[in-house]
């Protein structure tokens, strides 16, 4: 028996719910489903049709933005973990602070479970750059590698849903608050961006 695939106009309505509900959750994260329906130019039933409640819409966005997360740190190369932090953390800033609000509200205590599923593989990403950079000497060693990892996680959760991703100077203050969570000095984190105009830039971008 094959499966048959959705409708076109199912997932262009979908997708469509989901853009209107980044959109209208920026402007107020506790838009209810109606707002959202009328921001998708649908009606409260075919949205339904397509969600079975607010937070499924919620956890819905939460799995689309972690697979953005995780591509992301995928792309992350470096073979400097120095570098390698600086550049995730400025290319996971740069999209988290075009959804911030959204973002903010994965990362709340009554999603955090479900975001913590979802962004697993950027998790590991995370712990073995870690790793990498203890065994190397880049990082601190005072702490344990998966106590690091946690504590800049924990950092950069705090950064994305306190910080106003429109002040001037946001990105690069996140970028180097990762690296002194990390164990570089200012000193050190200031000198690796001189040296590395491009991650400012890209930050920046």
């Amino acid at each position: 028996m094959t499966t048959r695939a959705p409708r076109r106009d199912s997932v262009e309505n979908r997708a469509g719910i989901l853009d209107a509900a980044r959109a209208t959750l920026a402007l107020d994260p506790r838009a209810s489903i109606d707002v959202i329906a009328r921001s998708a130019g649908l009606s409260r039933r075919t949205l339904y049709g397509h969600f079975d409640d607010r937070d499924a819409l919620i956890r819905e966005l939460i799995v689309s933005g972690a697979q953005r997360f995780n591509a992301i740190a995928e792309s992350v190369t470096d073979s400097d973990p120095r570098m390698a932090l600086a550049r995730l953390a400025g290319r996971l800033w740069q999209e988290a602070a075009h959804v911030q609000v959204a973002a903010a509200i994965a990362l709340d205590e009554a999603h955090v479970e479900h975001t913590a599923d979802a962004l697993a593989p950027l998790r590991r990403s995370v712990a073995a750059l870690v790793r990498r950079g203890q065994e190397d000497g880049s990082f601190r060693t005072d702490l344990a590698a998966p106590t690091l990892a946690r504590l800049i996680e924990e950092v950069a959760r705090t950064v994305v849903s306190r910080t106003d991703a429109s002040s001037t100077g946001a990105a690069d203050l996140a970028v180097r608050t990762l690296l002194s969570i990390a164990g570089l000095s200012w000193i050190e984190a200031d000198a690796l961006l001189a040296a590395n105009p491009e991650l400012v830039e890209e930050v920046g971008a």
